[in-house]
């Protein structure tokens, strides 16, 4: 998605050791038009899926999941990092590692909004190691729901997160895919 691409080079930076930054578009500040288009464009990838419902981690990966579920007119479960007192003491639980945070982190879905009848659509932000995606596969079959694709926004394919999803036999797309982060650079392939 050329859209998504430019403003990645307009205002992203690489922080170096594989993270880039893209704050002011998708992690702390959103575009709202952008992840309008972005969700569009994922919508449209994922349209003759049979998606039931869409599940994401939280916090980056709402904006996404949000507006491709606008789009395809589906519910969004998001994956969150503490329990609050108004979920259930049952609860779906994994772990997975925060690669901007650098340690592990909680994901916990209530039972009330993931079941066993649902197809799932992940959608997140990155497709880095695939850590986060596998992480919300495993809350999504601990509810016995089926997960029937993945949608992220940037792919880091030096990362292998896509080859790590292979066992799933899911369709699996990213907006944009950076190919290097090396030497400060951002370095895009097809």
């Amino acid at each position: 998605m050329q859209e998504l691409q430019n403003r990645i080079l307009a205002e992203g930076k690489n922080l170096g050791g594989g993270i880039l930054k893209v704050d002011g578009l998708i992690n702390h500040q959103v575009d709202p038009e952008l992840m309008d288009h972005c969700g569009a464009e994922l919508a449209a990838f994922f349209a003759n899926s049979g998606a039931t419902r869409i599940l994401t981690a939280e916090i980056s990966g709402i904006a996404p999941a949000l507006m491709t579920a606008k789009h395809m007119k589906l519910p969004v479960v998001y994956a969150r990092k503490t329990r609050p007192v108004t979920m259930p003491h049952t609860v779906y639980l994994t772990v997975a590692p925060s690669h901007t945070k650098g340690n592990m982190v909680e994901l916990i879905v209530s039972p009330e909004y993931l079941q066993s009848n649902e197809k799932v659509l992940i959608i997140d932000d990155f497709l880095a190691s695939g850590a986060t995606i596998q992480a919300l596969v495993r809350l999504a079959q601990a509810a016995g729901a089926e997960v029937i694709g993945v949608g992220t926004l940037i792919e880091k394919t030096f990362e292998g997160g896509r080859e790590s999803l292979a066992y799933l036999n899911v369709p699996v797309h990213a907006l944009v895919h950076i190919s290097s982060l090396d030497d400060g650079k951002i370095e895009f392939s097809d």
